[in-house]
């Protein structure tokens, strides 16, 4: 009788100490100072990039997406019976690639020693954006996405009992750091639940939001960063069209603006995007959402990226390009290593925090192949603390102090399309020299031939 009574004392007892040694381990956490992240990495072309990443020493690397190439690319035709290209294709640019070849393919980069090196030591976590979930521009109507789930978390090393294998989308989220450092990472899933591009539906379906709710409303966190595959801040697609459009939260406008409130809603201060998919790397702003500025680092990629489709000699085209690009998001600052601060090469995330400052200092970069810093922002963690009663819903009134108050498509008319304006001129311009050409050689054979008869 005596045992029974001290039962529920011995439980209690047990629970204390259970709960102590949660916080133990907790606090006894490794302080994260240094994350690196990146996206588009072909696993059949050369990949030097991650002996720089090596070089800088991560403690914890996010993939961004595009981890391989997993679907299969038609060579470009625009004339004959299978054409690829232009309005009159009659045929898919891009397949999707068997069970058997995404296996092959995530091996294939999975075995790279630079790769192998950087898991003996750091974290690696991840998601998946549209050519790794199986095929270019891909949503919810993807019908190999659960096979390929599996593929992903298999490339991550994902435990078999992990939640991510029971769940429709690899989205997930970590918490690292002690007590009053924890840095909390979410990758959300764009491609499992994502509508159709142009229909202004969902990115990420109920049940992630309704996930994600909760994290954000979860335990406390100093910095949170949310990794997504494709852009949030930029929405370039708005200055770029009618001639090419590019994937990013900006093209589902109602989901943007109900993840900016819930973060507002939610009182999640310390906020940083990451993203991917882009080709090219940029730092982007935004201040008039949740009451203090949301910075978007997009790293892009680790092989793949812009420059390369144009010859060496040409590639300063690219960059002026970039700089002619209406862009009202862009960080613009002496620490760019071109004129646009834009990167069209090889380039990895990097972000280090220095909990010892005061206030804390968190230092948004994106560096080269060779490890130098090409693009860079120094935060403060202060800066990054909801004041007042800025929302989107009752933001600051825009102005010249408001710099990075203004979207995209909020641009005069003048203003956003001046890139289509000076490409369709460009074409008009070289097109009428093209015929004024043909036209002074047929006057000329015909002189000549006018000429010989005269003779």
């Amino acid at each position: 009788m005596n045992l029974l009574l001290l039962l529920p004392r011995f439980s209690l007892w047990w629970v204390s100490i259970s709960l102590l040694f949660t916080v133990t381990i907790a606090q006894d956490s490794p302080l994260i100072t240094r994350i690196s992240f990146g996206s588009c990495a072909n696993q059949s072309a050369p990949q030097p990039i991650w002996e720089a990443i090596n070089k800088f020493d991560p403690q914890l690397f996010i993939w961004m997406g595009d981890n391989i190439y997993g679907d299969i690319r038609k060579p470009i035709k625009v004339i004959g019976k299978e054409r690829t290209f232009g309005p009159w294709r009659n045929s898919p640019r891009f397949i999707p690639s068997s069970e058997e070849e995404m296996k092959l393919r995530y091996a294939k980069a999975k075995s790279n020693p630079g790769y192998s090196r950087l898991k003996r030591n750091a974290k690696v976590i991840g998601t998946w954006d549209d050519h790794d979930f199986g095929l270019n521009d891909a949503g919810k109507e993807f019908d190999h996405k659960v096979t390929n789930q599996r593929l992903m978390l298999d490339f991550l090393d994902e435990p078999l009992d992990s939640p991510r294998r029971k769940q429709a989308g690899v989205y997930a989220s970590y918490t690292f750091g002690p007590t009053n450092r924890k840095v909390k990472v979410i990758v959300l899933d764009t491609r499992y639940h994502r509508d159709p591009l142009r229909s202004d539906g969902s990115i990420l379906g109920d049940t992630q939001w309704t996930w994600l709710e909760e994290e954000l409303r979860g335990q406390r966190s100093e910095i949170t960063i949310i990794g997504s595959s494709v852009q949030v801040i930029s929405n370039l697609s708005a200055t770029t069209g009618p001639l090419f459009y590019m994937e990013s939260w900006g093209r589902f406008p109602k989901e943007r603006k109900r993840l900016f409130k819930l973060i507002s809603d939610t009182k999640r201060n310390g906020v940083i995007f990451i993203s991917g998919d882009v080709h090219f790397g940029e730092i982007t702003r935004y201040d008039c959402a949740v009451g203090y500025p949301l910075y978007d680092v997009t790293s892009s990629g680790l092989v793949q990226s812009v420059e390369k489709v144009f010859p060496r000699p040409l590639r300063f085209i690219v960059r002026l390009l970039f700089w002619y690009t209406p862009s009202t998001m862009r960080v613009i600052n002496d620490n760019c290593k071109f004129k646009a601060c834009t990167y069209g090469q090889s380039n990895f995330g990097a972000i280090s925090i220095d909990w010892n400052a005061n206030p804390i200092t968190i230092r948004l970069e994106i560096r080269d192949v060779n490890g130098f810093a090409v693009l860079g922002t120094n935060v403060s963690l202060s800066e990054l603390q909801a004041r007042g009663s800025n929302s989107p819903t009752n933001p600051p009134t825009k102005g010249k102090s408001q710099r990075y108050c203004t979207l995209e498509v909020e641009l005069p008319g003048t203003k956003r399309y001046r890139l289509a304006v000076l490409i369709y001129f460009t074409i008009a311009v070289l097109a009428m020299a093209f015929v004024g050409l043909i036209i002074g050689v047929v006057l000329m054979i015909t002189a000549c031939v006018y000429k010989n008869k005269l003779d």
